[in-house]
């Protein structure tokens, strides 16, 4: 069992209009409603997966009731959301059809902030993620703060998994991201802003090798198209997709999440691990929502995916890995 943990979930809802215009009026060609948040995105596609999963945070009013509703219909999930006496929020992404093909058709995102968390509906939390600990192999800590949660919090819910000899993953932002990679989680998952606001530098591999003396131990830096930086204690790759796909790129980086978690609880090594995500987020792109995916895209991937290892002074020098579905890694030479 996988335990994602969204502490400010959401219901994402998604509008597609011809012709996105500053100031004027649209009328809207179709609309999709699913349970939102970083962690529910990803409980969604590991479900698609095939393993179970648990999802636990906040959740309040008539949109949070909305929400539950969606996700005990989805097959392979099991609602542990706690209570609030506010409301859940909603997210809003609204999608131009007539983009183009000159360029990715980019999602104008509207997100409200979550509902106020009482100290009191902090310490409810804290008990029921402590009692799911027991029953889960890997947790993944997603997505933004609500207000009124401790800046602290993710430290103190990294600090109790590592306690529980849980192993975790942290996909956050800010300052909430610097005080829990203190605390020593086994993965985190940053984009390059976000590495770059942690560690002050902008190249990536500078940044990713920074992050993970920062505490983290492993670090996997989402690179947008041009795929994933990975340093580990057992190597340091470069993932990359055979093009770059273009489509809505809302949820990505939620479905790469899944792919790590995923290849994480199947054992696989970090070349097949990384394949798996790189996959997932690109298939992601042809979805119409986040928390789906294209399956026939995804099953094409995992065949073109280009994992390669990279030099830096303690390693050897660079390979080039292939890791084809069947998890058998050929190798050549890099030029």
């Amino acid at each position: 069992m996988i335990l994602t943990v969204t502490l400010n979930t959401a219901l994402d809802i998604t509008y597609r209009v011809r012709g996105l215009r500053p100031y004027a009026s649209h009328r809207v060609t179709s609309v999709a409603e699913r349970p939102g948040g970083k962690g529910l995105n990803v409980a969604r596609v590991l479900a698609a997966l095939g393993h179970e999963v648990t999802v636990t945070g906040f959740t309040g009013g008539a949109t949070g009731r909305a929400v539950q509703d969606q996700l005990t219909a989805t097959p392979g999930v099991l609602d542990a959301l706690v209570p609030v006496s506010g409301s859940t929020r909603r997210t809003i992404a609204v999608i131009d059809e007539t983009a183009g093909a000159a360029r990715p058709t980019d999602a104008t995102q509207l997100n409200e902030p979550g509902p106020q968390i009482t100290p009191a509906e902090w310490s409810a939390f804290q008990v029921v993620y402590e009692g799911l600990l027991p029953s889960v192999s890997a947790v993944a800590l997603c997505g933004s703060l609500p207000p009124g949660a401790p800046v602290s919090a993710y430290a103190d819910l990294v600090r109790t998994a590592r306690a529980a000899g849980v192993l975790l993953l942290l996909d956050t932002s800010g300052e909430p991201l610097r005080r829990g990679v203190a605390a020593r989680p086994d993965l985190i998952k940053p984009n390059a802003g976000e590495l770059a606001e942690l560690t002050g530098s902008h190249d990536p591999l500078t940044a990713t090798q920074d992050a993970r003396r920062l505490g983290a131990r492993a670090v996997v830096a989402s690179l947008g198209p041009d795929g994933l930086l990975a340093v580990t204690p057992e190597g340091t790759w470069r993932a990359t997709p055979p093009t770059h796909v273009r489509g809505n790129p809302t949820g990505a980086g939620d479905s790469l999440v899944a792919g790590l978690l995923s290849g994480l609880i199947d054992q696989l090594p970090w070349p097949q691990r990384l394949t798996r995500a790189v996959a997932l987020s690109a298939a992601t792109v042809l979805a119409p929502v986040a928390g789906e995916f294209d399956r026939p895209t995804y099953e094409k991937l995992l065949d073109q995916v280009k994992v390669t290892s990279e030099a830096t002074a303690a390693q050897r020098p660079s390979v080039t890995l292939v890791p084809p579905l069947s998890g058998r890694v050929t190798r050549r030479p890099s030029p």
